[in-house]
């Protein structure tokens, strides 16, 4: 049996394929990356900076502080101005009635005064606050482009939704600052809807007690005529019947029952008395 399979050529034995052997993988290495060390002149070198950037934000606060410090002197000083200037019973017209006007008046200038003050601290204030912040976030190296920009869209964003608050904001503003009226004045509004005397006056609004005893509450952007009656010397529609109408019986012979005469009667019956005493030519006539 041996013998013939020795005899069968050795190509027609088919081979078997040798499987190689594996060889062992290397086992997965776990080495971290040690930590850099930090060196001694990196070390002063962020100390430095840091000390730096301290340093510029407290010069910042500290000069901003100093300004807010004397621009509130300067304002206290107008205050104070203010308070002192000329009061309404210096006024010659009103000297008369100088007892009775005397605590108004200085009312009136008080809450001027006050105005004035609260509205130029504020301004003041967020003048500086503006200024000191930006310088700081600059020192932090925070980029100041955006920012402005996001600032920038809010603020319009703002304006356009508060307008009318804005509106009369200012026209409070400009009312206090040129004393157009103030507390005890009787004001009129140009298409007569409202007058009476001024009880207070803000920024936003203005308040008048009408003669019925109404509170009006006026917003000063919406206040676009105004009549002042205590600024000026008010004349009413109608005069005295006496100071209208002659005395002499020849010249009042058509209002002898001390009936109103309106101006008009009462310069016309002037004119027919003058008439009839004088002749023409401006010669006094003889009967």
């Amino acid at each position: 049996m041996q013998s013939g399979l020795s005899a069968i050529p050795r190509a027609l034995v088919p081979r078997t394929a040798s499987t190689p052997s594996p060889t062992p993988t290397p086992a997965p290495t776990t080495d971290t990356p040690s930590p850099v060390p930090i060196t001694a002149a990196q070390l002063d070198s962020a100390v430095t900076t840091f000390n730096q950037t301290l340093l510029q934000i407290a010069i910042a606060v500290g000069i901003g502080l100093i300004v807010w410090l004397v621009a509130t002197y300067l304002i206290r000083q107008v205050v104070k101005r203010i308070l002192a200037g000329r009061t309404l019973t210096q006024r010659r017209i009103f000297r008369w009635a100088a007892p009775a006007l005397r605590a108004l008046d200085s009312e009136r200038r008080a809450q001027r005064a006050q105005t004035i003050g609260s509205l130029l601290n504020s301004v003041v204030a967020v003048v500086i606050t503006t200024i000191v912040g930006m310088y700081v976030l600059r020192a932090l190296g925070v980029d100041l482009a955006p920012v402005l920009t996001s600032v920038g869209i809010l603020g319009v964003a703002i304006g356009f939704g508060a307008q009318q608050l804005i509106r009369d904001f200012l026209a409070g503003i400009f009312i206090t600052l040129e004393d157009q009226y103030g507390i005890g004045d009787f004001i009129e509004t140009g298409a007569g809807e409202v007058a009476g005397t001024v009880e207070s006056v803000g920024l936003r609004i203005t308040r008048v007690r009408a003669e019925d005893g109404t509170i009006w509450y006026l917003r000063n952007g919406e206040i676009l005529r105004l009549g002042n009656r205590s600024q000026g010397t008010y004349l009413p529609p109608t005069t005295d019947p006496a100071a209208a109408a002659p005395t002499s019986g020849a010249a009042g012979g058509a209002h002898t029952d001390g009936a109103a005469v309106p101006v008009h009667e009462g310069k016309g019956a002037l004119g027919q008395a003058a008439g009839e005493q004088y002749g023409n030519g401006g010669q006094r006539s003889h009967e």
